[in-house]
């Protein structure tokens, strides 16, 4: 069986509904977490994809974390040979990183269930191209991109760019993946915080809105990663 290769951060969840989706495109998922140590079971050219998962790192944080620079080498080869990448959150930061774009504290927190509008050229792209204009997806960051020179711009709403695609790589500062069981991961210490009650309050709102929004974005996510699984076959 082919696999793609995720790479994940400490408490930056796994690849969720998007293992579902790869299955049944008879691909497997290896997570490998730098921070651990090691390297991924097999040489990289061995891999079909790769996905990069978000996590609490920022770009600007290699002297913490001095295993992002070894991420970013494996996010720039992948991009210069032109192979399926797929960037989530930090991972689509990453990508703009390297490839010429630029990382930065966005004007606003989005945090919770936020519109994301499709525009044309998503529309007409073999990833992201289904579906609804108008998006309600689940965000969770701080900062955001400007999309490297030469990427085409996807998805966007009043904060941010929201997806781009740069050759064969997809970036997205969303979470498609997420499912259950890791939003508990995410939410249960803001819920039990009593220190910031806004912080709280706004995960309250997460919580609330998982009932109206968490199947039908499960489903997004499903199927925008069958569509990228496609190509790493």
């Amino acid at each position: 069986m082919a696999e793609i290769l995720a790479i994940a951060h400490p408490d930056g969840g796994t690849v969720g509904v998007l293992a579902e989706a790869a299955s049944e495109q008879s691909l497997a998922i290896e997570h490998w977490i730098p921070a651990e140590g090691g390297e991924p079971q097999r040489p990289l050219d061995q891999y079909s994809g790769l996905v990069v998962l978000g996590g609490d790192e920022n770009i600007d944080q290699v002297d913490r974390y001095p295993y992002l620079e070894r991420e970013y080498e494996i996010v720039n080869d992948w991009i210069e040979a032109d192979r399926p990448l797929f960037g989530v959150c930090l991972g689509a930061q990453m990508i703009a990183h390297v490839s010429g774009g630029s990382v930065f504290k966005a004007s606003e927190r989005e945090f919770g269930w936020e519109q994301i509008d499709v525009l044309p050229a998503g529309r007409d792209d073999p990833v992201t191209g289904f579906g609804a204009d108008t998006l309600i997806g689940l965000a969770w960051h701080d900062y955001a991109f400007e999309p490297p020179p030469g990427s085409t711009t996807l998805a966007s709403n009043s904060v941010c760019v929201q997806a781009f695609r740069y050759g064969e790589a997809w970036g997205f500062q969303h979470h498609p993946e997420i499912e259950g069981s890791v939003l508990d991961h995410w939410l249960a210490p803001l819920l039990a915080d009593a220190s910031d009650p806004a912080r709280r309050e706004q995960a309250e709102l997460v919580e609330a809105g998982r009932a109206a929004h968490m199947q039908e974005w499960n489903e997004y996510g499903r199927e925008l990663f069958r569509r990228f699984a496609k190509r790493c076959r």
